[in-house]
């Protein structure tokens, strides 16, 4: 799987390379990439506006067509984990906080002091995460990405079904 890229700064790359004039139709277009209900719909989308934008901003479809994977990395987690996923704000929030708390103390007298600092912020937003009342996550949607095929609950009527019918 890709890593994705971040909605925000894709669109920033974007605009880097259209006129300002333009820039609001354009970015329209692309976000309805995002607007799609499901995996399918968001890759066509995609592909769409790139087919869409290719007479009047080649460099900017040839952007999305070379991006396709990262862009639409979210898609493959369940719907409801997408607007979470396909921005890195949480994680550039986590990062702000180390640079901010490295800034208070200024030198450390080692390597484990940095190391020590730097790993609390991460367990105590994991600890928020974690709590009922602020996770970040539903509990129900995570269940989601530990199923494979073989988890159907119906396999096992299913396969006893056969049997029956074929004796």
């Amino acid at each position: 799987m890709t890593e994705g890229v971040c909605r925000v700064h894709f669109l920033r790359n974007v605009l880097a390379r259209i006129p300002k004039g333009r820039a609001e139709m354009v970015l329209a277009l692309i976000r309805t990439i995002w607007a799609q209900p499901d995996p399918v719909a968001v890759r066509e989308q995609l592909d769409a506006v790139a087919d869409k934008l290719s007479t009047g901003f080649p460099v900017v479809a040839a952007m999305l067509r070379e991006a396709r994977e990262d862009v639409t990395a979210f898609a493959a987690f369940p719907f409801a984990h997408w607007k979470k996923i396909w921005s890195t704000n949480p994680l550039e929030r986590v990062n702000k906080e180390i640079k901010r708390r490295s800034d208070v103390v200024g030198i450390f007298p080692n390597e484990a002091g940095v190391l020590r600092l730097a790993g609390a912020v991460p367990l105590e937003v994991h600890d928020e995460w974690t709590i009922a009342e602020r996770r970040y996550l539903a509990e129900g949607s995570m269940a989601l990405l530990d199923r494979t095929p073989d988890d159907d609950p119906t396999k096992e009527v299913d396969e006893a079904k056969n049997l029956l019918l074929a004796s």
